[in-house]
């Protein structure tokens, strides 16, 4: 086992282990550290613990102080600068006409680095954009190109339920969503509606589907043959979430259409494909490149 601090240094953003060394530290000190990127300020998110070395990144970095006042100023004043770089970096881009959008500027804590973070449908040669930076910053250029997920991550806005969106509030890492998920759960496949303002499947498809995973492995499929209170029947409709079905009853006089708990009823025999009603018309190749 190994002793940690995790640390991270956006809102909401991933989480790294350091070895604390004998600095004791809480929840929310800002501290100072040496990342592969160079020196960095960040907030401790989770206090000292044990973890299994199979956790942790090697070689582990240590944490090298606790962040000074001045360490606090100097982050203050590396956030104005990014916002002035910013507005250079758009004179530049427009300059030499890429095909690009800026999304976000960042100073590493010892101002031995810029980052750009950018977005664009292919590759874009910025090499001449790189040199102009550097002629005017005198100081270290990285242009890093990041996908719409991330892009939507760092400027934040509300989503379809009026709230905050997940990946800028509190998801940390960014997990496959899959066109498989709407499908079980029951969703319209209507690209508008499954869609984040990403342009991807929305994250939270992800926060129940492993309810729903358990509930398919429970509840019959429709067109499965099953013995209920009243005798045997094909299920004609599911409600996984209330867990009851419709089941048809075998009746040779007229059809009957009864409903009972999943817990009512037990599986005869099962279909090797579960029935489905007719689908929407929904252009497959659309709803494919809203994955991941």
């Amino acid at each position: 086992m190994t002793n940690v601090v995790g640390v991270r240094f956006r809102y909401a953003g991933k989480i790294y282990y350091f070895d604390p060394v004998d600095i004791k530290l809480e929840q929310g000190d800002m501290v100072i550290v040496e990342t592969a990127r160079g020196i960095e300020c960040g907030e401790v998110v989770n206090p000292e613990k044990e973890v299994d070395e199979s956790e942790v990144v090697a070689p582990l970095k240590k944490v090298m102080r606790k962040a000074t006042e001045e360490d606090i100023k100097q982050v203050e004043e590396n956030k104005k600068k990014a916002a002035e770089a910013y507005k250079i970096c758009l004179e530049k881009i427009n300059k030499h006409n890429l095909e690009m959008k800026l999304i976000d500027v960042e100073y590493t804590f010892d101002n031995n680095k810029i980052l750009f973070y950018f977005t664009a449908d292919g590759r874009v040669d910025f090499r001449e954009l790189v040199k102009d930076l550097a002629s005017v910053f005198r100081t270290r250029i990285e242009l890093r190109q990041i996908g719409v997920r991330d892009e939507a991550k760092m400027m934040g806005g509300l989503g379809v339920c009026g709230r905050r969106l997940c990946c800028n509030s509190h998801l940390t890492e960014f997990h496959p969503v899959s066109i498989k998920m709407a499908k079980e759960q029951s969703l319209s496949l209507n690209p508008t509606k499954i869609s984040g303002i990403c342009g991807r499947l929305m994250c939270c498809l992800k926060y129940e589907q492993e309810a729903y995973e358990d509930l398919i492995k429970r509840i019959p499929k429709i067109g499965a043959l099953v013995q209920t209170p009243d005798g045997s029947g094909t299920v004609m409709y599911v409600n996984l979430l209330e867990e009851r079905v419709k089941v048809r009853l075998d009746n040779e006089n007229e059809p009957d259409l009864r409903e009972y708990n999943a817990s009512e009823i037990k599986l005869i025999k099962d279909v090797e494909k579960q029935l489905e009603p007719e689908p929407e018309e929904v252009d497959m190749e659309v709803l494919k490149q809203l994955e991941d």
